[in-house]
């Protein structure tokens, strides 16, 4: 069974909390069909690569378990595919989906549906349970990098609510609390869907950290006139050779960081790693629909007849990236070598 503030399973029924109302009400989905888990997905109920692929991994066994009378390879693969289409950018969501169907290819000719319901319901909590734990030991590596008293500026979110629980970036600033270190946090606002407005400044602060709120704009402003030990975001996809994406206007923020002499920092799982891909330039971009540009909770803020270009993400290069912080450990530029090794070992 898995119950945090992201997500809860029974075994039975995933319960996904609605992080297009947070922070003001707390309201979960409950889903108890693979539909309705896509659904979740591709409308950003849950969000953040780790959370998107433990839910397509509960989503998976959902599905199955709504086939149970007629389990098949051609039955699991049109599961998978469904799931898969919600979103192309986070690799996670693959790599969770890869590995729950080789899971049911290897127990699919020897077991009864009972049986190989409950092997798929245990390899879905596997990989919840081994979210939490590899963001706590990133969270540990992490926070080395960062002194004793710091001030960090975030992108997007990459806390608990982007993962199953403790979070990515904000894992390491969680963790830095935990080894008694001071932290103060300027917080992106995130545009055009608010991430950091809505949700890491509500988990920082309930945390206990220092959060001073900022628009997207601000940060090279920031940079310039405050003292920024640290950049620090999440990922979503990261190249063979260490180009990475994630939300849209985290390149921005590396250029301002290598202007500034800004250390940016890159926290991610090794399942966030996708070696098929050999440079930032393959990567799919997911283009948003346009009014979340021009609305904000329903409201229009653009003329009607206005053009808008909403691609979610952007691609920062390697070399603008000071450390990719993973739970195998932290490593430098350049990053071809130390991610060959890690797909090598995984």
């Amino acid at each position: 069974m898995i119950s945090t503030v992201t997500m809860k399973w029974d075994g039975k029924t995933l319960e996904l909390v609605d992080q297009r109302k947070l922070p003001n009400v707390e309201e979960y989905t409950k889903c108890s069909d693979s539909d309705c888990v896509a659904r979740a997905i591709k409308d950003m109920i849950v969000r953040g690569a780790p959370a998107i692929g433990a839910s397509a991994a509960f989503g998976y066994v959902l599905g199955a378990m709504e086939n149970k009378e007629h389990l098949s390879v051609e039955v699991m693969e049109n599961v998978k595919a469904k799931l898969a289409a919600t979103r192309p950018t986070a690799v996670n969501l693959y790599w969770a989906l890869e590995r729950m169907h080789s899971k049911f290819l290897s127990e699919v000719t020897n077991k009864k549906p009972n049986e190989i319901l409950n092997i798929l319901s245990d390899e879905a909590e596997r990989i919840a349970n081994e979210d939490v734990e590899v963001n706590k030991r990133m969270g540990v590596y992490g926070q080395e990098l960062l002194p004793n008293d710091a001030t960090v500026i975030t992108h997007c979110n990459a806390g608990a609510l982007a993962t199953v629980d403790y979070g990515t970036a904000i894992g390491i600033i969680h963790s830095a609390l935990d080894h008694g270190k001071k932290i103060h946090a300027y917080v992106d606002e995130t545009r055009p869907y608010l991430q950091g407005a809505r949700l890491t400044a509500w988990e920082l602060i309930k945390l206990g950290v220092d959060t001073t709120l900022i628009c997207d704009n601000m940060a090279g402003w920031v940079m310039k006139t405050k003292k920024i030990d640290a950049v620090i975001v999440g990922a979503d996809r990261i190249a063979a050779n260490g180009d990475t994406a994630n939300k849209i206007g985290t390149y921005s923020l590396a250029l301002l960081a290598k202007k500034h002499g800004v250390k940016f920092y890159v926290a991610a799982p090794i399942s966030t790693i996708d070696a098929n891909i050999s440079d930032g330039s393959k990567i799919p971009i997911e283009e948003r629909s346009h009014t979340e540009v021009t609305e904000i909770q329903g409201v229009k803020i653009a003329p009607d007849e206005v053009k808008v270009y909403n691609p979610a993400f952007d691609v920062t290069d390697a070399d603008l990236i000071d450390a990719i912080v993973t739970e195998r450990g932290v490593f430098r530029y350049p990053y071809t070598e130390s991610i060959a090794r890690i797909v090598e070992s995984r």
